[in-house]
């Protein structure tokens, strides 16, 4: 065995190295490294804007590992290593070394395609797996999101790959769907005008595409309504909307009296079919007898 190895040694190394080969490695070594860094810079100069930092700094490591690598690969051949003896004795290592750095790679291709795509960029409003927020920073192995509800959520690459995306941002404007329920007794006509009317007096709703109201159907207490209005997402929040157009389709409806029912039960008791409880029996009557 300690033959095998002595031959597979001088296989990889057909000399013996000496103290020069070190600092000579040494040398290459740092020169290697000092050079990525203003190999980064340089690409981050050349291609970065405000606007595309995420993907230019992505753009500037991968440039710098390169640089580490061919320096790496120099580094070796001069010191007369025989890389093909070495590429061979560590094939079955890198192959388990792939394995376990399976997901990590699967995230970083994700995130060069993410970036390559751009379906979504920091800033933008989006939903994504569920969670719906603002895109915060993307890495070569996570998307940042910060929810509505203030929590920020780590997704990876791959995941945001795999799931629906609905980017809010890319569209200038948005529809805000409104269901109303409103009496048997109403007239609709007169309903839908006063819908219209009161959705085009909200603040940020657009009249092009204008207001509609539509009568979707007949509920078990009332007959339901839908109001349809759009608002540019860069002005107004959906939330804003939604508060505002509410206020100011029950303030209308009560101007002109139109009955926004709620669900009724109604029970009906039939004495015929009561049953008649005999009253307890007395304590001390009985105790009498």
């Amino acid at each position: 065995m300690l033959l095998a190895a002595s031959t597979s040694t001088q296989l990889v190394v057909p000399h013996g190295l000496t103290a020069w080969d070190g600092i000579r490695a040494g040398i290459i070594l740092a020169v290697t490294i000092v050079l990525s860094q203003v190999v980064r810079r340089l690409a981050v100069r050349a291609f970065g804007a405000a606007s595309e930092r995420v993907a230019v700094r992505i753009i500037g490591r991968f440039l710098a590992y390169l640089v580490v690598a061919a320096g790496f690969v120099y580094m070796l051949q001069a010191l007369h290593v025989q890389i093909g003896p070495l590429i061979g004795a560590l094939g079955i290592g890198g192959i388990a070394v792939a394995f376990a750095l399976q997901d990590i790679l699967q995230n970083l291709v994700a995130g060069i395609i993410i970036q390559a795509r751009r379906p979504i960029r920091r800033g933008d409003t989006v939903q994504i797996g569920g969670y719906q927020g603002v895109v915060l920073d993307i890495d070569l192995r996570t998307v940042l999101l910060r929810t509505f509800d203030g929590l920020d959520v780590y997704m990876p690459n791959r995941t945001v790959l795999q799931d629906p995306i609905v980017n809010y941002t890319i569209s200038p404007t948005r529809r805000l769907t409104l269901n109303v329920g409103v009496g048997y007794g109403s007239d609709l006509e007169t309903v839908q005008r006063l819908l219209v009317q009161a959705a085009r007096s909200v603040a940020g709703v657009l009249e092009d595409p204008p207001p509609a109201a539509w009568v979707t159907g007949f509920g078990p207490s009332s007959i339901d309504v839908v109001v349809l209005l759009w608002f540019e997402v860069a002005v107004s929040n959906l939330w804003q909307i939604q508060n505002d157009a509410a206020i100011a389709v029950k303030a209308a409806l009560d101007a002109a009296g139109v009955e926004i029912p709620f669900p009724h039960q109604t029970v009906s008791f039939d004495p015929r079919g009561a049953l008649v409880l005999a009253p307890p029996p007395d304590e001390d009557r009985l105790a009498g007898i």
